[in-house]
Protein backbone atom coordinates (compact mmCIF):
# COMPACT_ATOMS: atom_id res chain seq x y z
CA UNK A 1 0.00 0.00 0.00
CA UNK A 2 2.92 2.46 -0.16
CA UNK A 3 2.91 5.40 -2.42
CA UNK A 4 4.31 8.50 -2.70
CA UNK A 5 1.09 9.84 -0.60
CA UNK A 6 1.36 7.54 2.31
CA UNK A 7 3.57 6.42 5.33
CA UNK A 8 5.51 3.52 6.14
CA UNK A 9 4.12 2.77 10.07
CA UNK A 10 5.78 -0.31 10.45
CA UNK A 11 9.67 -0.20 9.89
CA UNK A 12 12.30 2.16 10.02
CA UNK A 13 13.03 5.36 11.92
CA UNK A 14 9.77 7.08 13.47
CA UNK A 15 10.64 10.74 14.23
CA UNK A 16 10.85 11.99 10.48
CA UNK A 17 7.12 9.74 9.66
CA UNK A 18 5.40 11.21 12.63
CA UNK A 19 6.03 14.80 11.73
CA UNK A 20 5.62 13.92 8.69
CA UNK A 21 1.80 12.84 9.32
CA UNK A 22 1.20 15.32 12.17
CA UNK A 23 2.62 18.66 10.48
CA UNK A 24 0.23 19.03 8.39
CA UNK A 25 -2.71 18.34 10.92
CA UNK A 26 -1.60 20.67 13.15
CA UNK A 27 -1.48 23.10 9.69
CA UNK A 28 -5.57 21.53 9.34
CA UNK A 29 -6.36 22.73 12.87
CA UNK A 30 -5.05 26.14 12.77
CA UNK A 31 -6.24 26.89 9.23
CA UNK A 32 -9.86 25.69 10.59
CA UNK A 33 -9.91 27.71 13.23
CA UNK A 34 -8.74 30.33 10.93
CA UNK A 35 -11.02 30.65 8.70
CA UNK A 36 -14.17 29.88 10.93
CA UNK A 37 -12.77 32.78 13.06
CA UNK A 38 -12.57 34.88 9.31
CA UNK A 39 -15.90 33.79 9.02
CA UNK A 40 -17.07 35.56 12.07
CA UNK A 41 -15.02 38.48 11.24
CA UNK A 42 -16.90 39.19 8.03
CA UNK A 43 -20.11 38.74 10.20
CA UNK A 44 -19.18 41.06 12.93
CA UNK A 45 -17.89 43.82 10.15
CA UNK A 46 -20.77 43.72 7.57
CA UNK A 47 -24.07 43.06 9.00
CA UNK A 48 -25.87 44.28 12.37
CA UNK A 49 -24.72 42.82 15.47
CA UNK A 50 -27.76 40.98 15.64
CA UNK A 51 -26.46 38.98 12.81
CA UNK A 52 -23.41 38.32 14.64
CA UNK A 53 -25.00 36.87 17.96
CA UNK A 54 -27.19 34.96 15.23
CA UNK A 55 -24.38 33.18 14.27
CA UNK A 56 -22.29 33.08 17.42
CA UNK A 57 -25.19 31.19 19.28
CA UNK A 58 -25.53 28.11 16.87
CA UNK A 59 -21.68 27.65 18.05
CA UNK A 60 -22.79 24.74 20.98
CA UNK A 61 -25.16 23.36 18.74
CA UNK A 62 -22.69 22.40 15.46
CA UNK A 63 -19.39 21.68 17.99
CA UNK A 64 -22.18 18.93 19.68
CA UNK A 65 -22.40 17.35 16.20
CA UNK A 66 -18.92 17.75 14.77
CA UNK A 67 -17.75 16.23 17.58
CA UNK A 68 -19.43 12.90 17.62
CA UNK A 69 -18.17 12.64 14.12
CA UNK A 70 -15.07 13.69 14.59
CA UNK A 71 -15.34 10.67 17.67
CA UNK A 72 -16.37 7.79 14.67
CA UNK A 73 -13.46 9.21 12.82
CA UNK A 74 -11.38 7.81 15.27
CA UNK A 75 -12.98 4.53 14.78
CA UNK A 76 -12.61 4.02 11.01
CA UNK A 77 -9.00 5.31 11.60
CA UNK A 78 -8.05 2.42 13.90
CA UNK A 79 -9.97 -0.10 11.80
CA UNK A 80 -8.56 0.39 8.60
CA UNK A 81 -5.18 1.15 10.16
CA UNK A 82 -5.66 -2.55 11.55
CA UNK A 83 -6.61 -4.14 8.88
CA UNK A 84 -3.68 -2.78 6.94
CA UNK A 85 -1.07 -3.76 9.92
CA UNK A 86 -2.73 -6.97 9.16
CA UNK A 87 -1.98 -6.78 5.41
CA UNK A 88 -5.80 -7.95 5.01
CA UNK A 89 -6.33 -6.03 1.95
CA UNK A 90 -10.30 -7.58 1.59
CA UNK A 91 -11.00 -6.12 5.52
CA UNK A 92 -9.49 -2.79 3.72
CA UNK A 93 -11.91 -2.57 1.37
CA UNK A 94 -14.96 -4.09 3.23
CA UNK A 95 -13.99 -1.05 5.82
CA UNK A 96 -14.41 1.73 3.08
CA UNK A 97 -17.19 0.52 1.60
CA UNK A 98 -18.90 0.39 4.83
CA UNK A 99 -17.56 3.73 5.97
CA UNK A 100 -18.84 5.14 2.87
CA UNK A 101 -22.77 3.87 3.39
CA UNK A 102 -21.65 5.17 7.30
CA UNK A 103 -21.45 8.62 6.24
CA UNK A 104 -24.08 9.02 3.96
CA UNK A 105 -26.46 7.24 6.52
CA UNK A 106 -25.15 9.70 9.51
CA UNK A 107 -24.88 12.46 7.05
CA UNK A 108 -28.60 12.64 5.91
CA UNK A 109 -30.06 11.70 9.15
CA UNK A 110 -28.56 14.40 10.92
CA UNK A 111 -29.82 16.61 8.54
CA UNK A 112 -33.23 15.98 8.25
CA UNK A 113 -33.54 15.89 12.69
CA UNK A 114 -31.59 18.72 12.42
CA UNK A 115 -33.58 20.92 9.91
CA UNK A 116 -36.88 19.79 11.71
CA UNK A 117 -35.78 20.70 15.20
CA UNK A 118 -33.33 23.81 14.85
CA UNK A 119 -35.74 26.03 16.40
CA UNK A 120 -36.43 23.54 19.59
CA UNK A 121 -32.97 23.73 19.78
CA UNK A 122 -32.17 26.94 20.50
CA UNK A 123 -34.86 27.83 22.13
CA UNK A 124 -33.70 25.25 25.06
CA UNK A 125 -29.95 26.67 24.86
CA UNK A 126 -32.36 30.01 25.79
CA UNK A 127 -30.95 32.02 22.49
CA UNK A 128 -32.17 35.52 22.56
CA UNK A 129 -35.88 35.99 21.16
CA UNK A 130 -34.19 39.22 18.97
CA UNK A 131 -31.76 37.14 17.51
CA UNK A 132 -33.53 33.38 17.54
CA UNK A 133 -35.04 33.71 13.84
CA UNK A 134 -31.72 34.78 12.06
CA UNK A 135 -30.11 31.79 14.10
CA UNK A 136 -32.70 29.31 12.71
CA UNK A 137 -32.37 30.17 8.94
CA UNK A 138 -27.99 29.81 9.55
CA UNK A 139 -28.62 26.36 11.69
CA UNK A 140 -31.42 24.55 9.07
CA UNK A 141 -28.82 25.71 6.08
CA UNK A 142 -25.76 24.41 7.69
CA UNK A 143 -27.71 21.85 8.69
CA UNK A 144 -27.91 20.88 4.75
CA UNK A 145 -24.57 20.50 4.58
CA UNK A 146 -23.85 18.25 7.31
CA UNK A 147 -23.60 15.35 4.77
CA UNK A 148 -21.02 16.71 3.47
CA UNK A 149 -18.66 17.40 6.59
CA UNK A 150 -19.19 13.87 7.53
CA UNK A 151 -18.37 12.38 3.89
CA UNK A 152 -15.11 14.68 4.14
CA UNK A 153 -14.36 13.68 7.94
CA UNK A 154 -15.10 10.28 7.48
CA UNK A 155 -12.61 10.16 3.90
CA UNK A 156 -9.65 12.29 6.01
CA UNK A 157 -10.18 9.29 8.56
CA UNK A 158 -9.25 6.88 5.94
CA UNK A 159 -6.58 8.41 4.44
CA UNK A 160 -5.11 9.33 7.77
CA UNK A 161 -4.82 5.39 8.17
CA UNK A 162 -2.39 5.01 5.59
CA UNK A 163 -0.30 8.21 6.99
CA UNK A 164 -1.65 10.65 4.31
CA UNK A 165 -2.30 13.90 6.49
CA UNK A 166 -1.27 16.14 3.32
CA UNK A 167 -3.74 15.63 0.84
CA UNK A 168 -6.68 16.15 3.63
CA UNK A 169 -5.02 19.61 4.63
CA UNK A 170 -5.03 20.67 0.94
CA UNK A 171 -8.80 19.90 0.08
CA UNK A 172 -9.96 21.44 3.75
CA UNK A 173 -7.71 24.74 2.46
CA UNK A 174 -9.05 24.93 -0.89
CA UNK A 175 -13.11 24.41 0.63
CA UNK A 176 -11.85 27.51 3.29
CA UNK A 177 -10.66 29.72 0.59
CA UNK A 178 -13.98 29.03 -1.15
CA UNK A 179 -16.13 29.79 2.13
CA UNK A 180 -14.00 33.03 2.87
CA UNK A 181 -14.42 34.16 -0.91
CA UNK A 182 -18.34 33.65 -0.77
CA UNK A 183 -18.35 35.60 2.21
CA UNK A 184 -17.17 38.30 0.83
CA UNK A 185 -19.59 38.14 -2.14
CA UNK A 186 -22.52 36.94 -0.31
CA UNK A 187 -22.45 39.33 2.47
CA UNK A 188 -20.27 42.42 1.69
CA UNK A 189 -21.03 42.05 -2.14
CA UNK A 190 -24.75 41.17 -1.84
CA UNK A 191 -26.01 41.74 1.34
CA UNK A 192 -27.80 38.29 2.60
CA UNK A 193 -26.74 38.90 6.14
CA UNK A 194 -26.98 35.44 8.43
CA UNK A 195 -27.97 33.27 5.13
CA UNK A 196 -25.05 34.19 3.20
CA UNK A 197 -22.54 33.28 5.60
CA UNK A 198 -24.19 29.88 5.84
CA UNK A 199 -24.68 29.48 2.37
CA UNK A 200 -20.90 29.80 1.61
CA UNK A 201 -20.21 27.76 5.12
CA UNK A 202 -22.45 25.09 3.50
CA UNK A 203 -20.69 25.29 -0.36
CA UNK A 204 -17.62 25.49 1.11
CA UNK A 205 -18.01 21.62 2.97
CA UNK A 206 -19.55 20.61 -0.10
CA UNK A 207 -16.34 21.54 -1.91
CA UNK A 208 -14.54 19.22 0.39
CA UNK A 209 -16.93 16.56 0.02
CA UNK A 210 -16.39 16.45 -3.92
CA UNK A 211 -12.46 16.70 -4.36
CA UNK A 212 -12.15 13.58 -0.63
CA UNK A 213 -14.35 11.64 -2.62
CA UNK A 214 -12.35 12.22 -5.79
CA UNK A 215 -9.00 11.57 -4.34
CA UNK A 216 -10.58 8.20 -2.40
CA UNK A 217 -11.98 6.80 -5.87
CA UNK A 218 -8.52 7.94 -7.94
CA UNK A 219 -6.45 5.85 -5.16
CA UNK A 220 -4.59 2.88 -6.55
CA UNK A 221 -4.27 1.18 -3.14
CA UNK A 222 -6.86 -1.05 -1.15
CA UNK A 223 -8.75 2.22 0.26
CA UNK A 224 -10.02 2.96 -3.11
CA UNK A 225 -13.53 3.83 -2.77
CA UNK A 226 -15.59 2.28 -5.20
CA UNK A 227 -19.61 3.74 -4.96
CA UNK A 228 -20.98 0.96 -6.75
CA UNK A 229 -19.74 -1.56 -4.36
CA UNK A 230 -20.57 0.37 -1.34
CA UNK A 231 -21.95 -1.72 1.60
CA UNK A 232 -22.42 -1.95 5.36
CA UNK A 233 -20.21 -4.95 6.65
CA UNK A 234 -21.20 -5.75 10.21
CA UNK A 235 -18.12 -6.47 11.56
CA UNK A 236 -16.45 -3.70 10.24
CA UNK A 237 -19.49 -1.59 11.35
CA UNK A 238 -19.34 -2.61 14.58
CA UNK A 239 -15.63 -2.45 15.02
CA UNK A 240 -15.89 1.18 14.07
CA UNK A 241 -18.87 2.01 16.36
CA UNK A 242 -17.06 0.06 19.14
CA UNK A 243 -14.16 2.58 19.11
CA UNK A 244 -15.56 5.66 17.52
CA UNK A 245 -18.79 5.55 19.28
CA UNK A 246 -17.52 6.34 22.97
CA UNK A 247 -14.74 8.80 21.88
CA UNK A 248 -17.71 10.78 20.32
CA UNK A 249 -19.30 10.24 23.39
CA UNK A 250 -16.44 11.56 25.36
CA UNK A 251 -16.45 14.32 23.08
CA UNK A 252 -20.02 15.42 23.35
CA UNK A 253 -19.79 15.59 27.70
CA UNK A 254 -16.78 17.75 27.19
CA UNK A 255 -18.61 20.15 24.73
CA UNK A 256 -21.40 20.13 26.93
CA UNK A 257 -18.84 20.51 30.67
CA UNK A 258 -17.70 23.85 28.48
CA UNK A 259 -20.94 25.47 28.32
CA UNK A 260 -21.44 25.16 32.13
CA UNK A 261 -17.94 27.07 32.55
CA UNK A 262 -18.87 29.17 29.98
CA UNK A 263 -22.00 30.33 32.12
CA UNK A 264 -19.86 30.66 35.77
CA UNK A 265 -17.04 32.76 33.26
CA UNK A 266 -20.45 34.80 32.51
CA UNK A 267 -21.16 35.53 35.89
CA UNK A 268 -18.00 37.89 36.44
CA UNK A 269 -19.33 39.87 34.50
CA UNK A 270 -18.85 40.98 30.19
CA UNK A 271 -14.78 41.60 31.06
CA UNK A 272 -14.66 38.25 32.18
CA UNK A 273 -16.32 36.82 29.05
CA UNK A 274 -14.35 39.11 26.79
CA UNK A 275 -10.80 38.16 28.76
CA UNK A 276 -11.25 34.16 29.00
CA UNK A 277 -12.29 34.15 24.91
CA UNK A 278 -9.42 36.24 23.52
CA UNK A 279 -7.49 33.54 26.14
CA UNK A 280 -9.66 30.35 24.71
CA UNK A 281 -8.46 31.21 21.21
CA UNK A 282 -4.87 30.22 22.54
CA UNK A 283 -5.85 27.29 24.03
CA UNK A 284 -7.67 26.07 20.41
CA UNK A 285 -4.57 26.57 18.40
CA UNK A 286 -2.67 24.53 21.23
CA UNK A 287 -5.34 21.75 21.83
CA UNK A 288 -4.39 21.17 17.86
CA UNK A 289 -0.78 20.80 18.13
CA UNK A 290 -1.72 17.77 20.99
CA UNK A 291 -4.49 16.52 18.91
CA UNK A 292 -2.24 16.46 15.90
CA UNK A 293 0.38 13.77 17.92
CA UNK A 294 -2.70 11.95 19.33
CA UNK A 295 -4.13 10.72 15.84
CA UNK A 296 -0.11 10.02 14.91
CA UNK A 297 -0.62 7.81 18.22
CA UNK A 298 -3.50 6.46 16.66
CA UNK A 299 -2.77 5.74 13.41
CA UNK A 300 1.01 3.72 14.04
CA UNK A 301 -0.41 2.30 16.93
CA UNK A 302 -3.31 0.58 15.52
CA UNK A 303 -0.89 -0.78 12.30
CA UNK A 304 1.85 -2.16 14.69
CA UNK A 305 -0.19 -3.32 17.15
CA UNK A 306 -1.91 -5.70 14.24
CA UNK A 307 1.23 -6.62 12.85
CA UNK A 308 2.29 -7.43 16.44
CA UNK A 309 5.28 -5.21 16.55
CA UNK A 310 4.47 -4.56 20.23
CA UNK A 311 8.26 -2.62 21.34
CA UNK A 312 7.30 -0.44 18.15
CA UNK A 313 3.84 0.42 19.84
CA UNK A 314 5.41 1.55 22.53
CA UNK A 315 8.32 3.85 21.39
CA UNK A 316 4.85 4.99 18.93
CA UNK A 317 3.57 5.83 22.78
CA UNK A 318 6.62 7.61 24.12
CA UNK A 319 7.58 9.36 21.21
CA UNK A 320 4.51 10.91 20.34
CA UNK A 321 3.85 11.92 24.44
CA UNK A 322 7.49 13.33 24.05
CA UNK A 323 6.42 15.92 21.22
CA UNK A 324 2.81 16.75 22.35
CA UNK A 325 4.17 17.82 25.39
CA UNK A 326 7.26 19.86 24.16
CA UNK A 327 4.82 21.37 21.32
CA UNK A 328 2.53 22.38 23.81
CA UNK A 329 4.29 23.44 26.66
CA UNK A 330 6.92 25.56 24.20
CA UNK A 331 4.65 27.15 22.50
CA UNK A 332 2.12 28.33 25.49
CA UNK A 333 5.29 29.55 27.12
CA UNK A 334 5.89 31.79 24.33
CA UNK A 335 2.60 32.84 24.37
CA UNK A 336 2.25 33.92 27.98
CA UNK A 337 6.07 35.33 27.87
CA UNK A 338 3.95 37.93 25.47
CA UNK A 339 1.08 37.69 26.85
CA UNK A 340 0.34 41.53 26.37
CA UNK A 341 1.26 41.05 22.59
CA UNK A 342 -1.41 38.45 21.97
CA UNK A 343 -4.09 39.45 24.44
CA UNK A 344 -3.67 42.41 22.42
CA UNK A 345 -4.40 41.33 19.51
CA UNK A 346 -7.97 40.76 20.39
CA UNK A 347 -8.35 43.64 22.91
CA UNK A 348 -7.19 46.92 24.51
CA UNK A 349 -9.36 47.14 27.15
CA UNK A 350 -7.62 47.64 30.63
CA UNK A 351 -10.69 46.04 32.20
CA UNK A 352 -10.66 42.81 29.74
CA UNK A 353 -6.63 42.87 30.10
CA UNK A 354 -6.56 41.30 33.99
CA UNK A 355 -9.09 38.26 33.21
CA UNK A 356 -6.94 37.35 29.68
CA UNK A 357 -4.18 37.46 31.40
CA UNK A 358 -5.38 35.07 34.27
CA UNK A 359 -6.89 32.71 32.25
CA UNK A 360 -3.21 32.73 30.13
CA UNK A 361 -1.52 32.48 32.80
CA UNK A 362 -3.06 29.76 35.16
CA UNK A 363 -4.70 27.69 32.18
CA UNK A 364 -1.65 28.17 29.12
CA UNK A 365 1.10 27.22 31.34
CA UNK A 366 -0.33 24.03 32.43
CA UNK A 367 -2.16 22.69 29.25
CA UNK A 368 0.95 20.24 28.42
CA UNK A 369 -0.51 18.02 31.13
CA UNK A 370 -3.49 17.34 29.20
CA UNK A 371 -1.02 15.62 26.99
CA UNK A 372 -1.15 12.87 29.80
CA UNK A 373 -4.67 11.49 29.14
CA UNK A 374 -4.78 12.62 25.61
CA UNK A 375 -1.98 10.48 24.23
CA UNK A 376 -2.40 7.77 26.80
CA UNK A 377 -6.58 7.63 25.29
CA UNK A 378 -5.44 7.42 22.24
CA UNK A 379 -3.09 4.65 22.31
CA UNK A 380 -5.57 2.61 24.15
CA UNK A 381 -8.13 3.15 21.35
CA UNK A 382 -5.71 2.08 18.94
CA UNK A 383 -5.29 -1.39 21.09
CA UNK A 384 -9.50 -1.63 20.91
CA UNK A 385 -9.91 -0.22 24.49
CA UNK A 386 -12.23 3.15 23.77
CA UNK A 387 -14.51 2.82 26.36
CA UNK A 388 -12.03 3.26 28.98
CA UNK A 389 -10.06 6.22 28.47
CA UNK A 390 -14.03 7.90 27.87
CA UNK A 391 -15.41 6.97 31.30
CA UNK A 392 -12.14 8.24 33.16
CA UNK A 393 -11.92 11.18 31.06
CA UNK A 394 -15.73 11.94 31.61
CA UNK A 395 -15.69 11.42 35.49
CA UNK A 396 -12.11 12.77 36.00
CA UNK A 397 -12.23 15.97 34.06
CA UNK A 398 -16.10 16.78 33.10
CA UNK A 399 -17.74 15.76 36.41
CA UNK A 400 -15.67 17.09 38.69
CA UNK A 401 -15.55 20.59 36.43
CA UNK A 402 -19.73 20.63 37.33
CA UNK A 403 -19.29 19.99 40.42
CA UNK A 404 -16.33 23.07 40.94
CA UNK A 405 -18.83 25.45 38.92
CA UNK A 406 -21.59 24.05 41.13
CA UNK A 407 -19.03 24.67 44.67
CA UNK A 408 -17.79 27.98 43.53
CA UNK A 409 -20.26 30.25 43.96
CA UNK A 410 -21.14 28.78 47.55
CA UNK A 411 -17.42 29.51 48.63
CA UNK A 412 -17.22 32.32 47.14
CA UNK A 413 -14.48 31.81 44.87
CA UNK A 414 -13.08 34.27 42.28
CA UNK A 415 -12.49 33.96 38.40
CA UNK A 416 -8.93 32.77 39.12
CA UNK A 417 -10.10 30.03 41.56
CA UNK A 418 -12.69 29.16 38.59
CA UNK A 419 -9.61 29.02 35.81
CA UNK A 420 -7.62 26.43 38.61
CA UNK A 421 -9.93 23.72 37.54
CA UNK A 422 -8.46 23.25 34.54
CA UNK A 423 -4.84 21.98 35.93
CA UNK A 424 -6.80 20.16 39.01
CA UNK A 425 -8.71 17.96 36.94
CA UNK A 426 -6.01 17.33 33.75
CA UNK A 427 -3.32 16.20 36.90
CA UNK A 428 -6.35 14.07 37.92
CA UNK A 429 -7.80 12.56 35.12
CA UNK A 430 -4.11 12.15 33.50
CA UNK A 431 -2.99 9.97 36.17
CA UNK A 432 -6.38 7.94 36.02
CA UNK A 433 -5.35 7.33 32.68
CA UNK A 434 -1.92 6.88 32.36
CA UNK A 435 -2.51 3.78 35.01
CA UNK A 436 -5.84 2.97 32.64
CA UNK A 437 -3.55 3.05 29.72
CA UNK A 438 -0.18 0.63 31.83
CA UNK A 439 -2.85 -1.74 32.86
CA UNK A 440 -4.87 -2.30 29.37
CA UNK A 441 -1.91 -2.08 27.28
CA UNK A 442 -0.52 -5.45 29.50
CA UNK A 443 -3.69 -6.78 28.72
CA UNK A 444 -3.49 -6.16 24.86
CA UNK A 445 -0.27 -7.71 25.16
CA UNK A 446 -1.23 -10.50 26.58
CA UNK A 447 -4.32 -11.08 24.36
CA UNK A 448 -1.44 -10.56 21.04
CA UNK A 449 0.75 -13.50 22.50
CA UNK A 450 -2.02 -15.67 22.87
CA UNK A 451 -3.56 -15.34 19.19
CA UNK A 452 -2.10 -16.65 16.07
CA UNK A 453 1.10 -15.32 14.74
CA UNK A 454 1.18 -11.83 13.22
CA UNK A 455 3.28 -10.40 10.51
CA UNK A 456 6.30 -7.96 12.04
CA UNK A 457 6.53 -6.00 8.77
Amino acid sequence: MKTKNTIDMLSGPLPGPTLRFALPLIATGIVQQSFNSADTLVVGRYCASSALAAVGSNGPVVNLIVTLFLGLGVGINVVVASCIGRRDDNAVRRAVATTGVLALVCGIATMILGSLFARPLLEALSTPEEVIDGAATYLRIIFLGLPFLTIYNFGAAVLRSVGDTARPFYILLAGGVANVGLDLLFVAGMGRGVEGVALATTIGMGLNAVLIVLVLMREKSAIRLEPRKMKTYGRELGQIVKIGLPAGLQGLVFSLSNVFILSSINSFGAAASAGSAAAISYELYSYYLIVAFVQACVAFTSQNYAAGNIERCNKVYRLNMLLAVIACGVVNCIIVWQKGFFAGIFTDDGAVLPFAYSRMTIVLLFQFIACSYEVSGGAMRALGYSMTPTVITILGTCVFRLLWVWALPRIGGDFRMLMAIYPITWVITGTAVLFAYFTVRRKAYSKLASAPAHHNG
